[in-house]
């Protein structure tokens, strides 16, 4: 469908049009929940002074890159034809980019659930290390591998181009609005940031096996992730009223009235 075409239709049925939007950026939302907890985790390796920018510029790259794709839906649709074989398998496109993105997120969280785990990640030793550069191409990269799985999606859902790039702008306007409370819950927080990590390496393995063929309903995942992070809000609950409560146990009275001799 052309954007004349597209413009014609969100014309003749706005209120369809609409619906259609709201419907596809929140699914577009939800499934940018990984990029987000991706960028935040890796962005934490900056100075807080530079997090928002590499933030900002990642998300940036990540609506640039969904909105270039979205306008190349006939090449991105020939991603889907076979390649070559290989083991009984047939690579496509769209099986490379994803087992090369999978492979790349398993690699990158393993090494940070092992430096967690390890104590080597040191903020003063970690900061001297990395570079701002080195940061953004890292988001960048991830952002390819999650915007062909995203528009993939959208497109799925809507052949309007102009509804898929409204919904994909209004998506990622709030998840740059957002972000940053996502970012510092995440780092305040040490289970919910190893929790996060295990999250990033369930979506690796996941992108690998789709990249070899064998097609995941997400919805098991996500859902299994929504109940672990309950779970985790529960448990940090508990372990704060914990907290007071030693506290209050710990108070001990010192203006008593002294007895009389």
């Amino acid at each position: 469908m052309t954007i004349a075409e597209s413009w014609t239709a969100i014309a003749d049925a706005p209120g369809a049009a609409i619906a259609s939007i709201f419907t596809l950026s929140i699914l577009e939302i939800v499934l940018g929940i990984d990029n987000i907890i991706f960028i935040s985790i890796i962005a934490n390796k900056l100075p807080p002074e530079k997090q928002g920018r590499a933030r900002g510029i990642g998300l940036a790259m990540a609506l640039i890159m969904r909105v270039i794709l979205l306008f190349c839906m006939t090449w991105l649709a020939s991603l889907t034809d076979p390649l070559f074989s290989a083991f009984g398998i047939s690579f496509t496109g769209r099986g490379l980019v994803l087992l090369t993105g999978g492979l790349f997120l398993l690699v990158k969280t393993t090494s940070e659930i092992h430096a967690k785990i390890e104590g080597k990640h040191e903020q003063g030793k970690t900061l001297k290390r990395v570079s701002f550069n080195a940061i953004v191409t890292q988001i960048v990269l991830i952002d390819i591998v999650f915007s062909f799985d995203s528009i993939l999606t959208a497109i799925g859902m809507s052949r309007n181009i102009l509804i898929m790039v409204f919904a994909v702008v209004a998506a990622m306007v709030i998840m740059l609005i957002f972000a940053g409370a996502v970012s510092r819950f995440i780092n305040r927080h040490p289970t919910v940031k190893m929790l996060a990590l295990a999250f990033l390496l369930m979506i690796g393995i996941l992108l690998i096996m789709e990249g070899l063929g064998q097609e995941i309903d997400k919805t098991y995942i996500y859902v299994a992730m929504a109940f672990a992070f309950i779970v985790e809000l529960l448990n940090m609950r508990m372990r704060k009223k914990e907290r007071v409560k030693a506290d209050e146990d710990e108070v001990e009275p010192t203006d008593l009235p002294t007895p009389g001799l």
